[in-house]
């Protein structure tokens, strides 16, 4: 668990799939270290005045990773700020880039069975999983992880989680740690 410390600690980026915390870890760090907190998802409903599940109906997808694009360049400009990205945020257009450009990335790696528990209890608020099974579920969290572990693997600090009860507070200060730690 290295950090490559780019630039100083302005601007934090937290990316992970859906269910690994980052909201909760977000909102906690940005507290622990007097910074301000944007969840980006939050940020594009409020710009726009609709929500992400009507973004991707209106649009597609590719409209949708445009306009989220265009937010985080804006959001990379803040200071002192921790951003928890969207699931998909890091894999679409040079995404990557402009956050370890503009600051650190975060990567919150969980492991796919805690991450099938956790969004099992919450399929209900997530529009990409509402309507599958467990074993639907359990394929598209394989399959999608996949895809997405080439980006994720891109951060400059890799913080993993594969104890259950493993909490926001043990994640924060794991990531507090490692941000004091020399490079």
């Amino acid at each position: 668990m290295g950090c490559k410390k780019q630039n100083s600690m302005k601007r934090i980026f937290l990316i992970g799939f859906m269910g690994s915390g980052k909201t909760t870890v977000g909102k906690l760090l940005a507290q622990k270290l007097e910074f301000s907190f944007i969840d980006l998802d939050q940020y594009i409903e409020n710009r726009l005045l609709k929500n992400i599940s009507t973004l991707f109906t209106e649009g597609g997808e590719d409209s949708f990773r445009a306009i989220e694009h265009k937010l985080l360049l804006e959001v990379a400009q803040i200071d002192n700020v921790v951003v928890s990205t969207g699931g998909g945020t890091a894999c679409f257009h040079n995404n990557m880039e402009i956050m370890n450009e503009a600051g650190i990335s975060i990567y919150l790696k969980i492991s796919h069975q805690i991450l099938q528990n956790r969004l099992q209890k919450a399929k209900e608020f997530r529009p990409l999983i509402k309507d599958k099974t467990d074993q639907e579920l359990f394929a598209f969290i394989l399959e999608a992880l996949q895809k997405r572990e080439k980006y994720y693997q891109q951060a400059s600090l890799i913080v993993s989680n594969n104890e259950p009860e493993e909490d926001a507070e043990n994640s924060c200060n794991k990531i507090i740690k490692a941000l004091k730690t020399p490079a």
